[in-house]
């Protein structure tokens, strides 16, 4: 009896356990171009290269003219005086000609007190002025540039990290996936033997132990099987995270059953990093600001023009109108040393530039070859896993043979099932964790094409 209802029933557990999982095609390459347009964290690094934009376009404007308006009004009564003797002056002469000429024309004038304060008085002027020649505004648009540059590397340098981030991701909600997709076939396997094992015991076919046996192993694989689900649902949440979508969102997924090209295990090159290109860059700022502290050797020219009216009692005619137009010179003769001091700093900043540059060099290669070693080791592994999956496959094929013909007991071929369960996923394991690895090695050596 037992014979026959296995007889019957192998194929059918069979079937259903080795029953693939269908993917979609290329999902993966989608999902990166959706994280990179819509993350919030680069979102943020774009507003902030959006404003280093906004600080070289204000630097630029700077060699540009600027007029300004200004008016002043003064309302004045006391203070300083001026005396001034009117009356001494001209009366006498004045008196003179009243007798020669006979008339009173030329009356008999007060010694004045002219009020130094102007009082109802006003000054309105168009003010522009120009820089003709001012080294510090060519070196600060200079720096605002390579600020810009050094934005756009920390974006760069962001969206790196991001596509590192989406890919583990990505791969380790697949493993969890395919690894759910596994216990399921398992349970569905393990609730048709403890059926059977069942009917068999009412049969008095089998022991007691082997009912209990079937029992314990469907609770083991049903709360492996939770696990791996709840697993899979925070890799769910985490990888919509990384999209900005809402958490519960479906996920497709690609077909991989290969291994990534071993090419990344080659090279050394990592002159594509957005640190070094930072370093890079912040070395030529530090250039031009040494260049910004010598600046004060040359003159500063320009050159202003104000056209404006100025009048007692808001008179407004031909006299009041003017035009003032100037050229200034400024030059920095001595300051105490504050400028040498200022070009030591730079020096100082260059050379911590330099240390730091060959230190970040080789911390950088150094984690090319872990990441390298790692994917070695994760290949390996891989390959283990494979031949293990097939000796176990046999050996549960064989186990249940022997087990139909009554040749072996139900813990060996349970022992047979479950290496044959536990092959499955640490074949999955291992073939997802070679991808890991290829992802952090594409990080390592910046490889990754991004827009």
């Amino acid at each position: 009896m037992k014979n026959r209802i296995f007889y019957y029933y192998a194929p059918v557990l069979m079937a259903i356990f080795v029953t693939p999982v269908v993917y979609g095609q290329g999902k993966l390459d989608a999902y990166i171009q959706e994280g990179l347009a819509t993350n919030q964290s680069i979102k943020q690094q774009n507003f902030v290269l959006e404003k280093n934009i906004y600080a070289l376009k204000e630097a630029k404007s700077m060699f540009l003219p600027e007029v300004t308006f200004s008016t002043t009004y003064t309302k004045a009564d006391g203070g300083r005086t001026i005396d001034f003797p009117t009356g001494d002056l001209l009366n006498g002469a004045y008196a003179t000609l009243n007798r020669l000429t006979g008339s009173n024309s030329f009356p008999q004038l007060q010694n004045q007190s002219i009020l130094l304060n102007p009082d109802n008085f006003y000054d309105a002027k168009f003010h522009t002025k120009l820089p003709i020649l001012n080294a510090e505004l060519i070196y600060n648009k200079r720096i605002k540039k390579q600020q810009v540059d050094l934005q756009k590397a920390e974006v760069l340098l962001y969206k790196r990290e991001l596509v590192k981030e989406i890919k583990t991701a990505y791969y380790n909600y697949q493993k969890a996936v395919y690894a759910t997709g596994i216990y399921e076939s398992s349970l569905r396997l393990v609730d048709e033997g403890q059926r059977i094992n069942t009917k068999l015991y009412e049969n008095s076919k089998v022991n007691r132990t082997v009912v209990l046996r079937s029992q314990n192993e469907v609770s083991r694989i049903n709360a492996s099987l939770i696990s791996a689900q709840k697993t899979a649902e925070s890799a769910r949440y985490y990888f919509n995270f990384l999209l900005n979508r809402p958490l519960t969102d479906s996920v497709l997924l690609d077909d991989i059953k290969t291994l990534p090209a071993r090419e990344q295990l080659l090279g050394n090159s990592i002159t594509g990093r957005e640190e070094l290109s930072k370093l890079r860059i912040a070395t030529d700022i530090n250039g031009n600001l040494t260049g910004l502290a010598r600046s004060y050797i040359v003159p500063k020219l320009g050159t202003f023009i104000d056209l404006g009216s100025q009048a007692f009692d808001w008179k407004f005619n031909g006299n009041s109108r003017y035009y003032l137009f100037g050229v200034s010179l400024e030059w920095n003769l001595f300051s105490s040393g504050k400028n040498n001091y200022r070009v030591k700093e730079a020096i100082a900043d260059r050379e911590a530039l330099a240390s730091q540059t060959d230190y970040v060099q080789q911390q950088l290669l150094t984690e090319l070859k872990v990441r390298q070693a790692s994917m070695q080791s994760a290949i390996a592994q891989y390959e283990a896993a494979q031949s293990q999956l097939k000796t176990s496959q046999t050996y549960y094929g064989d186990m249940l043979k022997l087990y139909k013909q009554g040749m072996a007991i139900y813990i060996e071929l349970l022992d047979a099932q479950n290496q044959w369960i536990d092959a499955q996923l640490n074949a999955n394991i291992a073939l997802y964790d070679t991808w890991i690895a290829d992802a952090a090695i594409e990080r390592a050596n910046a490889s990754f094409t991004i827009q």
